[in-house]
């Protein structure tokens, strides 16, 4: 029973890490102006996954809202 949980956990954390990583690349991927759309639907937020990856890419880019 252990071993089947630790092999499904192992499994989540695998998709989890594949879809963080699928996100990021579409943001990266976002023109400026899509990039600063989602910044902006995000910038209320006090934290978050989205909100930080669209304000690094922002930063990458010398954007700001």
């Amino acid at each position: 029973m252990l071993k089947s949980r630790i092999k499904r956990r192992t499994v989540e954390g695998a998709q989890a890490v594949a879809q963080l990583a699928a996100i990021h690349a579409s943001i990266a991927a976002l023109n400026d102006e899509d990039l600063l759309d989602l910044a902006d639907i995000f910038a209320q937020e006090t934290s978050g996954t989205i909100k930080a990856m669209a304000g690094a890419e922002m930063t990458k880019r010398s954007l700001s809202l």
